[in-house]
Order: C-alpha cells, then sequence, then structure tokens
C-alpha cells in the first residue's frame, strides 16, 4: 500500500471512529440503563456526530467499504435507489403527513412518549440543564443523581425517593393537549398502542384505556412489597407518604410503586406489546422523547420499512448517526439524503400536537376535549 493510500485510510478510519462513537458505559452507567425512567432530556450531544457534516461522514465510509470490499459504486447506487420509496408520502413534511391520514393510510397508529408530553402540566422532565430533575437532587445529598431510581440504594436508603414521589404523586397534575390528542387518536379507532416512558399516569386520567398504554417503565398506580411481593394499592401507598413516611410491608420490608428502578427488569407487557404491535404499525408518531434511553429508543426500527415515523420534540432525536446505525439502516433517517418517510416538527409537543389536530380538521374537537377537562376540574 502507497503512502498516499495509507493516509487516506487513516483518514476516512478516523472518520468511521467519530460515527461509531456511543456513550463511555463508566460515566454514570445507570444513566442509561435499560429500566431508566425518563425520556426527554437535553439531547446526548456527546453521542452524536454534527449532522452537517454526518453525511458526508457517511459517504466517506460507504467508499472506503465500497473499496475494501470490492463493491463498486454502481452497485452502491443501486443499494440507495432499492431503499427509496417516494411513494409512501405525498411530501416529506408536516403536510404528507397530515395528507397520509386523511388518506385513510394509518389505521394502526402507534405513539411513543416520554416526558416532553408532560412539561407543560408542570412535572420536570429529568436532563434539561438546570430545570431537570437530576440537577435539582443536591438537597437530597444522594451519591450521584441516578441513585434515587436505584433499586440497590432504596433497599438501604427509601426516604429519598418517598421524599421526592410526594412531590410528583400523581393526582397533583393534569394532561396536556398532548395526552388528550393520543386520547383523540384511540376515540376514533386509530390508536394502536400508546407506548411511554413517563410514570406519571396522566395518560390514564386522560381517559385513554388500559389496553391501549403500556407503560414501559411502570407507573404509581400500584406497589409491591421488594421483598414478599404482597401488592398493595395506589391509595394505600400515596396515604403512608403523604404522612412522611416509608411504607413498610408486613414482613418488615419496604413497599415500592410499580414503576422500574435500574437494576429492574421491564414489564413483560412491554416485550410482549412491541413484539406484537409494530409489524402492524402503519404510522408511528414519537412525542416528547430524546431516544437515548434503551431498550425503549429501539422501538424507532421495529416498525415495517413502509411505515412513515413522525417526530414531534423540541430537537432531532433518534437521527441515525453512528456507524452501526449507517450500515443497518437504524434510526431516523430525517438528515439523511436517502430518507423516504421521516419527518420531524420542532418545538413544543403541545403546539405540534394542535397543529396536527387542526391539520386533521379535529382542532375543535382537541379544544373541546380541553375544555371539558377544565370543567372537570
Amino acid at each position: 500500500m502507497s503512502q498516499k493510500e495509507s493516509k487516506e485510510d487513516d483518514l476516512i478510519m478516523k472518520e468511521a471512529d467519530a460515527f461509531s462513537k456511543v456513550q463511555d458505559p463508566s460515566e454514570d452507567s445507570d444513566d442509561d440503563s435499560e429500566a431508566e425512567k425518563n425520556s426527554v432530556h437535553s439531547s446526548d450531544d456527546e453521542d452524536q456526530v454534527d449532522a452537517a457534516d454526518g453525511t458526508s461522514s457517511v459517504e466517506a465510509i460507504r467508499q472506503y467499504l465500497a473499496a475494501k470490499l470490492g463493491i463498486g459504486s454502481e452497485d452502491l447506487e443501486k443499494l440507495n435507489d432499492d431503499q427509496k420509496h417516494p411513494s409512501i408520502l405525498s411530501t416529506l413534511d408536516f403536510d404528507g403527513i397530515i395528507e397520509y391520514i386523511k388518506e385513510g393510510k394509518a389505521k394502526n397508529i402507534i405513539t411513543m412518549a416520554g416526558a416532553g408530553i408532560s412539561t407543560s402540566a408542570g412535572i420536570p422532565d429529568f436532563r434539561t440543564p438546570g430545570t431537570g430533575l437530576y440537577d435539582n437532587l443536591q438537597k437530597y445529598e444522594l451519591p450521584n443523581p441516578t441513585a434515587i431510581f436505584d433499586i440497590r440504594f432504596f433497599e438501604h436508603n427509601p426516604k429519598p425517593f418517598y421524599t421526592l414521589a410526594k412531590e410528583l404523586y400523581p393526582g397533583k397534575f393534569e394532561p396536556t393537549p398532548s395526552h388528550y390528542f393520543i386520547k383523540l387518536l384511540e376515540k376514533k379507532s386509530l390508536l394502536l398502542r400508546h407506548f411511554t416512558q413517563n410514570i406519571d399516569t396522566l395518560e390514564r386520567v386522560a381517559g385513554i384505556g388500559d389496553d391501549s398504554i403500556v407503560e414501559a417503565h411502570g407507573a404509581f398506580h400500584k406497589g409491591h412489597c421488594i421483598k414478599c411481593r404482597k401488592e398493595y394499592s395506589q391509595d394505600w401507598i400515596k396515604e403512608i407518604i403523604f404522612k412522611d413516611e416509608v411504607p413498610t410491608c408486613e414482613c418488615g420490608s419496604f413497599v415500592k410503586p410499580d414503576i422500574v428502578f435500574f437494576g429492574e427488569n421491564l414489564p413483560e407487557r412491554f416485550f410482549t406489546c412491541m413484539q406484537s404491535d409494530f409489524k402492524k404499525c402503519d404510522l408511528l408518531i414519537i412525542l416528547g422523547t430524546s431516544l437515548v434511553v434503551q431498550p425503549f429508543a429501539s422501538l424507532i426500527d421495529r416498525v415495517g420499512p413502509d411505515c412513515p415515523r413522525l417526530l414531534i420534540n423540541m430537537e432531532k432525536a433518534g437521527v441515525s448517526s453512528r456507524l452501526d446505525q449507517v450500515l443497518s439502516g437504524a434510526g431516523l433517517q430525517i438528515d439523511s439524503p436517502g430518507n423516504y418517510r421521516d419527518v420531524a416538527w420542532l418545538g413544543d409537543c403541545d403546539q405540534g400536537c394542535r397543529e396536527l389536530a387542526e391539520g386533521l380538521g379535529w382542532g375543535e374537537e382537541l379544544e373541546e376535549m380541553l375544555k371539558e377537562k377544565k370543567v372537570e376540574h
């Protein structure tokens, strides 16, 4: 190999290395565990490559691999063409999604939600600098912010969790327009399932049926003893918490609401519905989540190749950037020249849902649901 070829290989592999960076598991290894409770946080910037450089880096990697594997440029172009499906959406934008729904092509919609749909209710998200929950836990004197949701820490010192739980306990907050938009999808028999990372139970308060909801990280609506597994009601747990006491089982161990802590498995229902639902999905709507936490974040790749995906979020999330994602086609292809089905509406979730409802001719119906909520309360 000539010196020039060696330098070119080194340069390309440096770009490939930049693409394949993932978060160092030694930094807050619990923070990105599969059982994390949050979704909307500031974006995982250190895991991402600047979007402006992404396209050139992808092309450089493709050309490098093509040369090494003996794949000609014509084969690469054919592969690119085979991945395009221009007929799925009339236009690759918000209006295209609206038209797709209006034409009756979306009969089995799945919604995926994170903390961004609940922030307007007054519930903080977890990672946003300055206002996120993790930035405001100093008063609990934790070894690290995520310890408050760590089952090992809880077993020895549950008091910080229950002090926080009293502040965030269901019943103090009301559903947002985003929650009611999801309820509107259910009302119109278009919602196949709603997958949520949130533990606030606001979907239930909005009237979404139990069968329509998958609470990936559990919820407060019941609890169990962490040792003998005896079940306790939400009302019983709430009464104890609001006395500033720690709920304790007859066996002497602590009672914990059925929310998933670090070190615990996700609910069986999550995996059951994951297997059955996504192959049926004909429109995926992703709301208020940074798509950082696994396995929730990977759900976006479980829909079929002809299923449009709409992201409504304050910033781009889940965008294909790492080398493994680029090669496998994983992640949202919003910034990819080969994108044919992914759309991002960037801004406040409630506003995005209102605009989507308005475009579909459901605006007045959504506002009426919100008015009824105010009258009831």
